[in-house]
């Protein structure tokens, strides 16, 4: 199972969202995918992806049949749902210190897919810095994917905070991994393990 969470501005029609929604449904998986729309606010975001997360999860062996991937500010999502799950996280570009990074976006903005507007409350700020996690648990539930090009956020950041955990250093690239089709194999190997269904 997987609960992708896209990064800020971004929705559930970005390239790398869809690419994976394809792969899961070419595997006879859509039923075990999920990708909401996150509202602006930080909390509310990570209240949608907890209820989601555990509806998922009803009648699982165990919450590492769960893979939450985060995108940017995702991946700071995603690390904060994983650690109070216990499920696995891939983290693709993720943000490591999303209160600081986000203090400069206070302010009128519009989605990127749909140009619709939103506005993003200095109050985020402190939503965001009320589910930091200072460190990681259990390294081995963790895969990195970090572009050493990313014009947005300091791959090294990354690297440091997943310290111990699996890594895929990408070498260029870009924030949006524009690349991702190369990497996406890789990404479902981890989420999915043996539970892959190969196409027909």
């Amino acid at each position: 199972m997987i609960l992708y969470l896209h990064g800020f501005r971004s929705s559930p029609t970005s390239f790398k969202a869809r690419m994976m929604a394809d792969a899961m449904a070419a595997r006879g998986l859509s039923a075990a995918w999920a990708c909401p729309q996150l509202p602006p606010s930080p909390k509310e975001a990570v209240e949608l992806a907890l209820d989601i997360a555990r509806r998922q999860l009803e009648g699982a062996a165990c919450a590492r049949a769960l893979t939450v991937i985060g995108s940017s500010l995702g991946g700071y999502y995603a690390t904060w749902l994983a650690e109070q799950l216990g499920c696995k996280a891939v983290l693709l570009n993720p943000a490591v210190e999303a209160a600081r990074d986000l203090t400069t976006q206070v302010g009128e903005h519009r989605m990127y897919h749909s140009d619709a507007p939103f506005t993003f409350l200095p109050g985020y700020v402190d939503e965001l810095a009320a589910i930091r996690v200072a460190r990681v648990t259990r390294p081995d539930r963790y895969f990195l994917v970090a572009a050493t090009g990313d014009e947005v956020l300091d791959w090294r950041e990354m690297r440091d905070r997943y310290a111990g955990c699996r890594q895929r250093i990408v070498q260029g690239s870009d924030h949006g991994l524009s690349d991702f089709e190369r990497w996406m194999p890789e990404v479902l190997e981890f989420a999915l393990g043996d539970e892959q269904v190969r196409p027909q």
